[in-house]
């Protein structure tokens, strides 16, 4: 059984709906008569739609540019080791060292010393004394002295090495040649009373003879001698020899 109080007049609505949706169609009348598509010239076109396609291009033609200009661009990786200045060792080595100390005078300015190192001053051990060079070929040279007893067991630390291979005149004086082949090291030894000369370092054999032959002693107590600055060529009477 219907209920009468939920009679529905669906005929009734019809009007009022057309009604309402001519009402809104003609108040978006001016709007709706605008919309659709709008006629632009080509050279607007052109701009609104490759503009920025043509500016990223240009960006990234810029960048390989610079990329390959970097890239093939050489440079320089080499480490230079700063300088180093031995002079207030060795004046406390003469003033204070058991030996006259033996240091280079006259070398070409193409050698560098790199680095200087004293030990035993204050008593307690020997007295060492190391001078680490760049030689002009850029390989390593160091002077090493001691009055290290035994002997033999300062040669070993500093050469690497049990036994000589050879001997070197250098200005006169002989030298012992020692050499490390899986080190790529040579030394040359020359042992005076109460002091042992070790030049030693990747150099070659000839390289290590110029430093060698440039060692002169040091006077004591304060005298003036000291280092001399480098020369400009220097000519050791050594005998020439290559690397092992």
């Amino acid at each position: 059984m219907r209920d009468p109080g939920r009679v529905t007049d669906k005929t009734s609505q019809q009007p009022v709906d057309s009604a309402r949706t001519a009402a809104r169609q003609a108040a978006a009348g001016p709007a709706a008569a605008a919309e659709g598509p709008y006629e632009v010239t080509p050279g607007v076109y052109k701009r609104l739609t490759t503009g920025l396609g043509g500016y990223s291009i240009a960006m990234l033609s810029c960048l390989l540019i610079v990329g390959l200009i970097a890239l093939i661009t050489p440079r320089e990786h080499k480490e230079t080791l700063p300088t180093a200045d031995y002079g207030n060792h060795l004046f406390a080595l003469r003033n204070k060292a058991p030996y006259t100390p033996y240091a280079p005078q006259g070398l070409p300015f193409t050698w560098r010393t790199t680095s200087s190192r004293v030990s035993g001053l204050d008593g307690e051990g020997p007295v060492a004394w190391h001078l680490g060079m760049v030689t002009p070929s850029e390989e390593y040279a160091a002077l090493e002295q001691s009055d290290e007893r035994p002997v033999g067991e300062y040669l070993w630390r500093m050469t690497n090495s049990r036994e000589p291979v050879g001997v070197q005149q250098v200005a006169g004086q002989t030298w012992q040649r020692y050499y490390r082949k899986d080190k790529d090291q040579r030394s040359l030894v020359r042992t005076l009373p109460g002091l042992t000369l070790v030049v030693t370092g990747t150099a070659s054999y000839e390289e290590l003879a110029v430093l060698a032959a440039a060692l002169k002693p040091q006077p004591k107590n304060g005298a003036s001698a000291s280092p001399s600055a480098p020369a400009a060529s220097t000519s050791p009477s050594a005998t020439p020899a290559d690397r092992p």
